[in-house]
């Protein structure tokens, strides 16, 4: 079978397999490669409802096929990456379709319907026309678009205060892998018994996953990881609402990678953000105190509590123009006179270890100035460097440098590659004064050059080291030293991802962060919704360590 022939001929999008176009797909901003063997970019769910018939057919003729869904490619764990037929959705799909504000009293103010393609910094711009954001977008928030935050259950700086992904999403339309369309929502008792009597594919799915939960929820429960952000495997845990009595398989897909269904548009819930906010920042030359520090901000509730390392800090001085070069030239400026202070710290050596930034957020700026205070007044005995920013410059300069500092290693370290492989662990925080100098032990042993940048609050830390891959034992380092790494997090009760989910780089450790129970009911979940194994094989269910070495980047 000529699948593109047959895609060319029955899609309305665009399909090629030109060198350059595949070219184009076979990177995100993970360690990994796969350049697919064909592109497509379906214009609507019909033409995504035609590519999976085809591929379908395909796979029953034979061929090793499959479909992989990509938005804006910023995954770091390699989920959107294939050696088969991509879908790529940015093209087409990429309409913010409603954004309407909610009446009465609800979890959320407003929601938004949007397609998959659509760019978060577009979308954040028709929210904001009412008022309203989605609180859970990731820090590349200017890059990212909003399938993969779904797909991913993404989190980000305010997840501490408003959750991740997961809880905003309500509504989910799909194009199962019979290439048949449906949408999954929270049904209740009746709503579900008449789903359950469908003699298709939808129908069988709902009879087989209610089985699955109902006689597997001890286990399930059992496994749920006890840390307030995960991205690991599959939610089986988020789809019973025992005190609401409903069914949501939407949940399930909030963070499945695509490898259960495609999804072709999402209902998501916004929140009205607070208008004013105070930052307390506070400087930390002494790791030990930070489990205590931890302990006497959170009661402060803090809208955000982030972090970034001494390396970040020296990089983002060292590479401050070409920083300051994607602003416009007042702004480029007016951050430039605020960083004058950073410098000279730099300069001077006196960097600190961790700089944490908890930001506040109120409906004026006495109410949040308020509480930055009285958190400070709460570390004053800690005899700590501290400083209050309502300043929004003063501020701003915080959050470039930690939500840069990623691209910075990325694009400026010649012969240097920014290694995400152990970037995104979570463990809970009071565990830190027993596992933080663990870890730290740990990482002592390997030559490495790496930064340390994270959700303080959530104990989530994104640690990337910068490594040369050219060199054949950094494959070895990162196949050796992850697992280390992950039975650390494992004994003080963390998961492996907390936000940027398991893609090829974490779907071999499912089984020692899970167990085979657990991972069966995975397979088993995957098999009810994608028999054929069409959609993203090897994440969540079936990756394997040599997939890890076989897709490695050569630089």
């Amino acid at each position: 079978m000529d699948l593109k022939s047959v895609l060319k001929k029955d899609m309305r999008g665009d399909v090629s397999d030109a060198n350059d176009e595949r070219a184009k797909y076979a990177r995100d901003t993970s360690l990994f490669e796969r350049t697919p063997s064909i592109v497509v970019y379906p214009k609507d769910a019909d033409d995504v409802s035609t590519l999976i018939k085809a591929v379908r057919i395909a796979k029953d003729a034979g061929e090793d096929v499959s479909v992989t869904a990509r938005a804006a490619g910023t995954c770091m764990s390699g989920g959107p990456l294939t050696r088969s037929v991509v879908a790529v959705f940015t093209k087409y799909m990429n309409r913010v379709r409603e954004v309407s504000l909610c009446q009465g009293d609800t979890l959320t103010s407003g929601y938004a319907v949007t397609e998959p393609g659509v760019y978060y910094r577009d979308f954040e711009k028709a929210t904001l026309e009412k008022g309203l954001i989605l609180p859970s977008y990731p820090a590349s928030r200017s890059i990212c678009a909003m399938g993969g935050i779904v797909n991913n259950n993404s989190g980000g700086e305010r997840t501490l205060e408003y959750g991740k992904t997961e809880k905003y999403v309500q509504e989910v339309e799909v194009v199962l892998s019979d290439g048949t369309q449906t949408t999954f929502k929270a049904l209740g008792p009746d709503e579900l018994a008449e789903k359950k009597k469908l003699e298709t594919l939808e129908g069988e799915i709902y009879r087989r996953m209610s089985d699955l939960l109902i006689s597997n929820r001890e286990l399930i429960e059992a496994h749920r990881p006890k840390v307030s952000k995960n991205s690991a495997g599959y939610a089986l845990w988020n789809v019973l609402d025992t005190e609401n009595g409903t069914f949501n398989l939407a949940k399930l897909m909030c963070g499945a990678q695509g490898t259960l269904a495609l999804m072709t548009s999402a209902k998501l819930g916004l929140v009205k953000p607070r208008t004013h906010r105070a930052m307390l920042v506070v400087f930390l030359s002494d790791l030990n105190v930070l489990p205590e520090v931890v302990r006497r901000v959170l009661p402060f509730h803090p809208e955000s509590f982030e972090s970034y390392d001494d390396h970040t800090l020296s990089l983002a001085v060292k590479f401050l123009p070409q920083m300051l070069s994607q602003m416009g030239l007042l702004r480029a400026i007016r951050l430039g006179f605020a960083f004058l202070p950073e410098v000279g710290l730099v300069l001077k050596g006196g960097v600190p270890k961790l700089v944490l930034m908890a930001e506040f957020a109120e409906d004026s700026i006495e109410a949040a100035d308020k509480k930055a205070v009285a958190a400070r007044d709460a570390l004053a005995d800690l005899k700590l460097p501290m400083q209050i920013e309502k300043n929004e410059t003063q501020a701003e300069k915080f959050w470039i440098v930690r939500r840069e500092s990623f691209a910075l290693l990325r694009k400026n370290l010649k012969g240097l590659y920014a290694a995400p492989f152990i970037d995104d662990f979570v463990v809970p925080p009071d565990t830190y004064p027993k596992f933080m100098p663990e870890l730290n032990a740990l990482l002592a042993k390997y030559d490495l050059i790496y930064t340390i940048a994270g959700h303080i609050g959530n104990g989530n830390f994104h640690i990337i080291p910068l490594m040369d891959l050219a060199k054949p034992e950094t494959k070895k380092v990162v196949l050796e030293l992850a697992p280390l790494v992950y039975d650390l997090v494992i004994k003080y009760g963390g998961t492996t991802t907390g936000e940027h989910n398991d893609g090829i780089i974490r779907t071999p450790y499912l089984g020692q962060l899970f167990g085979e129970e657990m991972t069966r009911l995975f397979r088993e979940t995957k098999h009810i919704f994608d028999p054929k194994n069409i959609f993203n094989p090897g994440k969540k269910v079936g990756g394997t360590f040599a997939d890890i070495e076989d897709s490695f980047l050569r630089k």
